[in-house]
């Protein structure tokens, strides 16, 4: 009979306990599991190395494409294609930041391109070799990022103190273009750039303050702004009888050079004319009859304008080198009346300037009828659109200026029609004579009154250009492309350098606080505008004591400096520049003040501050100080 053996009762209980036992078991498991759990750490070494050479990879990328679109600054660029020092700097940054063996990469490249919008886009690669995760196959991580910089501008208010005294008809040495035309270019570039750096929303807009012993801003005057009367240093004539003088016929000859017409347009604005003759000593032919005759030279451009619907319609004549003879043959004799003249402060009424009241604009071109050189028919004196300045003092003390005195200084001040020393006056240049001047210079300024004289002293207004008006200032307002070309045409160089009356009108026509507030307002509380000042000029202060300014004529009207002040015109007119310099910039407003042609004096420097002033001998220069400007305005930044 068949059986089955027991084990003893000892080896029966280690059977049992083997069977309960599991730690072979877990060692099995863990055999098994290690080659999985292999790759998966490895994986993550590598990834890890992976994404740390991606984040420094991007870094790189950024870094390169934004000093490429730094180097490209404000320039205008035409074919299209990122200009070879971009190129340069922005691998430069790629390579400092990024190495060619980082981390062990392998295959490194960087690719820039310029877009459309004159952003800089940029494509990195690179390959990171595995360690663990080649034992499945992947020998390295392919590893690529995209970047892109661009010149970002948020909301910009830019106003242009441009300089247009006479001396910028001069060409700087190494220039193929005048002063003027240069600045022309320069400023067109300096907007195109902007205007394609902008982005969808973005409101820029531009003003413009051209500047020499006046400012023309009569088209942005209110009714209330401006005085009813004024006191003119004019005269009044009155009759004394007549007198027997010869009569002269006359006769005009061209002898050479070139007089050619310009054909018609319209402009928002009438031109300064620019011709100006330079005259030979008089040859006596004859005395009996008396003949004689003069020969002149003259060059430049003189301009006829006729309103037209709000603007003007503009003829002239372009006159290169051209020599004409003026001859006079006595004729006979013809009776003359003679007067006498009180000079004086005579009081006229200019209410016709005024035309409605209240918050109706001014009436440019109005005219007033007044005699001053005779008393039989009322001559007419038009306004141009320059003013005389509203109240001020003898400053001695520029650290302490008292604003309810100096009200010219005061860029925020809106007038008050009960107040006149609050409102301005308009200019008219053929109304003042500068007594006790004579046509030959002789004599000396002479504050009082001088009656009953025959003495036919000087108009400042006839004494070549020293007291022209500029071409008619711009408030702030978007512009395309056309009325920017238009407008900076129509700036024509006259004058002389009085740097403090385009600072405070430039001030007075960007401020957001004072005449303008409601215009010159902030978008929106979330959306702030930026507001800069350019302030150009390519030449110091050169005043003249018989020019017939925004402050009268100096030396006679004495209304901000006395003869026996210590400090000079010229001196008066800078501190009075830094003083409305600093009362702008209290607007958060940047100023920049660009030197063309000539240095920038302490008052300048002082004005603008580090960084913001330049001194460019050409036009290359200007243009350069240009791009730097706009760079800075803009927000250079990542796009993605």
């Amino acid at each position: 009979m068949n059986h089955t053996a027991t084990p003893p009762p000892s080896q029966q209980r280690f059977l049992a306990r083997l069977g309960r036992d599991r730690r072979g078991n877990v060692a099995a498991m863990i055999a098994a599991a290690m080659f999985p759990l292999l790759g998966l750490v490895g994986s993550g070494i590598d990834m890890g190395r992976g994404y740390l050479a991606e984040s420094r990879l991007q870094q790189a990328c950024d870094a390169g494409v934004l000093a490429a679109r730094k180097t490209i600054g404000s320039a205008v660029i035409d074919d299209g294609l990122l200009p070879d020092d971009a190129a340069t700097a922005g691998n430069r940054f790629f390579n400092q930041n990024f190495r060619a063996d980082s981390y062990g990469t392998e295959n490194r490249t960087f690719a820039m391109e310029l877009e459309t919008d004159l952003s800089v886009t940029g494509l990195a690669s690179v390959d990171v070799p595995t360690t663990v995760m080649s034992l499945f196959g992947f020998d390295d991580l392919p590893i690529s990022v995209a970047c892109a910089s661009r010149l970002n501008f948020s909301n910009v208010d830019v106003m242009f103190v441009l300089d247009v005294t006479g001396s910028m008809r001069h060409t700087n040495l190494g220039d193929s273009m005048s002063r003027i035309e240069a600045m022309r270019t320069v400023v067109r570039s300096f907007y195109d750039t902007l205007e394609e750096s902008s982005g969808t929303g973005t409101r820029l807009r531009y003003g413009f303050v051209p500047y020499a012993t006046n400012v023309n801003v009569g088209e942005h005057l209110q009714s209330d702004w401006l005085v009813d009367e004024w006191h003119y240093q004019s005269r009044t004539p009155e009759r004394t009888g007549t007198t027997t003088v010869p009569r002269y016929d006359a006769d005009y000859d061209e002898i050479s050079g070139d007089k050619d017409p310009i054909t018609e347009y319209l402009s928002p604005t009438c031109p300064t004319s620019t011709n100006v003759p330079d005259y030979d000593d008089t040859v006596e032919v004859s005395t009996s009859p008396h003949i004689y005759y003069y020969e002149s030279v003259t060059n430049g451009t003189e301009y006829y304008c006729t309103a037209s619907d709000g603007q003007f319609v503009v003829s002239g004549w372009v006159y290169t080198d051209y020599r004409q003879r003026s001859t006079f043959t006595e004729n006979g004799t013809t009776e003359q009346a003679s007067f006498r003249f009180d000079y004086e402060r005579r009081t006229i009424d200019v209410s016709s300037t005024n035309g409605a009241t209240g918050s109706d604009p001014a009436e440019l071109w109005s005219t007033i009828e007044l005699n001053i050189s005779h008393d039989v028919d009322m001559e007419t004196h038009w306004w141009d659109g320059c003013i005389e300045e509203r109240a001020t003092y003898r400053i001695f003390d520029y650290d302490d200026v008292d604003l309810d005195r100096a009200l010219d200084l005061d860029i925020n001040l809106v007038p008050d029609p009960a107040d006149e020393d609050t409102q301005w006056r308009p200019r008219y240049q053929n109304l003042v004579f500068a007594r006790n001047k004579a046509w030959d210079n002789s004599g000396i300024f002479w504050p009082f009154t001088t009656p009953n004289t025959t003495a036919d002293y000087v108009r400042p207004g006839w004494v070549g250009q020293i007291s022209t008006c500029p071409t008619a200032a711009r408030k702030m307002a978007e512009m395309d492309v056309g009325e920017i070309d238009s407008y900076l045409a129509s700036l024509t160089p006259a004058g002389q350098t009085y740097h403090d009356i385009g600072m405070i009108w430039g001030g007075r026509l960007l401020s957001q606080n004072g005449l303008f507030a409601t215009e010159n307002a902030d978008v929106s509380a979330g959306n702030p505008t930026s507001r800069h000042l350019i302030f150009l000029t390519d030449g110091q202060t050169e005043s003249m004591d018989l020019a017939y300014g925004a402050y009268g004529i100096e030396p006679i009207d004495m209304r901000r400096r006395w003869p026996i002040d210590p400090m000079t015109l010229n001196q008066t007119i800078e501190a009075r520049f830094l003083f409305a310099c600093n009362q702008v910039k209290e607007n958060n407003t940047t100023v920049w003040v660009v030197a063309f042609g000539t240095t920038v004096n302490a008052s300048m420097v002082e004005c603008a501050g580090a960084g913001r002033y330049f001194e460019a001998d050409d036009a290359i220069e200007l243009d350069a100080a240009f791009q730097t400007i706009a760079e800075s305005m803009g927000d250079l930044r990542l796009s993605q």
